[in-house]
């Protein structure tokens, strides 16, 4: 069974997907990651990021686990260091190229084969699997999203303003609702959850009644 959960930035999603599978003792699948991952591969073997053709080469011929909340590609763990600045502005390009997203559906699809899978993203129930058995867009209000990313920022000593926080937030959305492959946009039959108010463990158990009304536990 495949549960797909797609929204903006903010929503909640990756934490609600990794909770939920933790729950259900599912697959997690985290697909920022995986172009995270190649981001990384691309830099460490100096692909130009404006070769899509040769990242979607890339893609295809590593290896990208989870494995107990880590990311390893090619038997090595690099959870840490996707997770850089310095790979999260090569991401964009990466994500960006319409053979790379090729790739990834490909790969995704392949990853989930067989399996019970909670996965994350942006197309993930619009495109990558348009015939999954629940699909979900979390979303929330722009300024609880703001505020949730001004907190994380702030427990990590940074010092940020929220009003910048809401205005990178504010473009980063409309980017992502633009794109050319890839759009963030909820698949025709998914169901919208507003995550305002809510805590983190009540959107889960709204998720588990969810699945639970289609049969499974």
């Amino acid at each position: 069974m495949i549960v797909t959960l797609d929204g903006p930035a903010g929503a909640g999603k990756s934490s609600t997907a990794r909770a939920l599978a933790a729950r259900l003792g599912w697959c997690y699948m985290d697909t920022g990651a995986m172009y995270r991952a190649v981001a990384l591969m691309a830099l460490d073997r100096g692909i130009p990021l404006d070769d899509s053709a040769a990242l979607a080469e890339l893609a295809e011929g590593i290896t990208i686990e989870f494995r107990d909340g880590r990311v390893v590609v090619d038997g090595h763990d690099v959870s840490t260091e996707i997770r850089t600045d310095r790979i999260t502005q090569a991401t964009r390009p990466v994500a960006d190229a319409p053979p790379v997203r090729e790739a990834m559906k490909r790969i995704q699809r392949r990853m989930a084969e067989g399996m019970d899978v909670v996965t994350e993203g942006r197309d993930q129930g619009s495109v990558v699997f348009p015939a999954a058995a629940l699909k979900v867009f979390l979303t929330a209000s722009a300024e609880e999203r703001a505020r949730r990313r001004h907190c994380e920022e702030t427990a990590r000593g940074k010092s940020v303003s929220l009003t910048a926080i809401l205005t990178a937030q504010s473009q980063r959305d409309e980017g992502d609702r633009t794109r050319a492959v890839g759009a963030m946009k909820p698949a025709d039959d998914a169901i919208i959850v507003e995550t305002d108010g809510l805590a983190p463990e009540a959107v889960v158990d709204r998720l588990v009644a969810m699945i639970a009304e289609l049969g499974r536990p």
